[in-house]
């Protein structure tokens, strides 16, 4: 009788534990709980508060948490920042040229527009991009229509927004907003913050995360990761504004490399359906592919590559499909980076399944790899050992 109720609760165990490990999913910003306890102590300043908005807007970003989510923690953070701006309005350095002032924006969904050009911004943003299909002649030429019917001049959308008429930067997000809306593109404006240090730097959140992600992830010199993580970092700190301008010029780099680089993959037709999911891989030589080798770019590629996928295809069933991407790590040690990421969809939960179907794959084919990224749905793996990592996995998945 015992033994029997003790084999009970192991294979109860055993599934519990089974549908707990099966997925992986983000939950709230770590930047976020440090904020609270660092606000529970009394010991919170503007500059975590700022912190903790980033740590947020990169699970945006980075496509981690759903939008309802998002919402709700930004909902939180508003009111952080209603308080901490409160308090702020009975100091007197409110107007000195160290202030820091952190603001609730309903802001675009355009990618470092106010550091770019509104054009390339348009051009390189993963939102407007597979909503034009980009990659097209028909796609450019709605853009051109798309650009005639805010009725701003050529001249104006392709110089530096810096650069742009005060009369038209005025209100140009409403009239953004306005054509947006006739070309289907109902939200183009989310929920954000954004900062003004001293009178004339001002970033938004988004911005930040793209600039330090792309100093993490930096292949420009060949330095190492604790270089990249100490440049990255100091690219936080609002004394050190140069190298969060120069994270920005990298991070325009990338994007439009992820945007050439979903063109070329769209165009070619690189990406196959292998049954239960869709497969790309980026072969050695293709342009830019050493920036891929990379995690969190390589992340960020496979998901602006699905959005675009599952906006051009007619294919029904693939676009319920999840990808899977692999491009080449190292090419000394002959390895591959492998990212999967779960189906498209507006009511998608964010939560990937790959982590343990790439461990039982591995582990059913004696492949060599390597499980030591945070998330584990990003496994190197033995360039050799790739095909027989494939048909393990799509036997496990079918």
């Amino acid at each position: 009788m015992y033994h029997r109720a003790k084999r009970e609760w192991e294979a109860r165990r055993r599934e519990i534990l089974f549908d707990y490990e099966q997925y992986e999913y983000h939950g709230t910003s770590a930047a976020m709980m440090f904020f609270e306890l660092a606000w529970v102590l009394t010991k919170d300043t503007k500059d975590m508060l700022w912190w903790a908005v980033i740590g947020l807007t990169d699970q945006w970003v980075h496509d981690k948490i759903t939008h309802m989510k998002y919402v709700t923690d930004i909902a939180t953070m508003q009111r952080h920042v209603s308080r901490h701006n409160h308090r702020n309005e009975d100091e007197e350095n409110s107007l000195s040229i160290d202030c820091m002032r952190i603001s609730f924006e309903y802001d675009l969904r355009l990618t470092l527009y106010q550091h770019w050009s509104l054009y390339e911004s348009i051009c390189n943003s993963c939102y407007t991009s597979c909503h034009f299909k980009l990659w097209t002649l028909n796609g450019q030429k709605k853009l051109q229509e798309f650009l005639a019917d805010m009725g701003l001049p050529l001249k104006q959308v392709r110089q530096k927004f810096n650069s742009m008429d005060m009369s038209i930067k005025e209100n140009l997000r409403e009239v953004i907003e306005e054509s947006s809306n006739k070309y289907g593109m109902k939200d183009i404006r989310i929920q954000t913050f954004g900062v003004h240090f001293g009178f004339k730097n001002r970033f938004l959140a988004s911005d930040m995360v793209h600039a330090t992600a792309a100093l993490l992830e930096s292949t420009e010199k060949d330095e190492s990761d604790s270089d990249n993580f100490i440049k990255a970092l100091d690219s936080l700190s609002r004394s050190n504004l140069d190298r969060l301008h120069s994270g920005i010029d990298q991070a325009k780099k990338k994007l439009i490399a992820v945007q050439q680089t979903v063109a070329s993959c769209i165009c070619t037709n690189l990406i196959l359906s292998q049954g239960p999911f869709l497969y790309c891989y980026l072969m050695e030589g293709t342009p830019d592919v050493k920036l891929f080798s990379k995690p969190m770019a390589l992340t960020l590629l496979c998901k602006y590559l699905l959005k675009a996928f599952v906006h051009s295809t007619r294919n029904k069933r693939c676009k319920l499909l999840p990808l899977i991407m692999a491009a080449p790590k190292d090419v000394e040690k002959g390895t591959v980076i492998v990212v999967g990421i779960p189906p498209e969809s507006e009511t998608s939960d964010k939560k990937n399944f790959f982590g343990r179907a790439f461990e039982k794959a591995a582990e059913s084919t004696s492949s060599r790899t390597l499980h030591d990224h945070f998330d584990t749905s990003i496994i190197e793996l033995k360039t050799e050992d790739r095909s027989k990592f494939l048909d393990a996995l799509i036997t496990l998945l079918s």
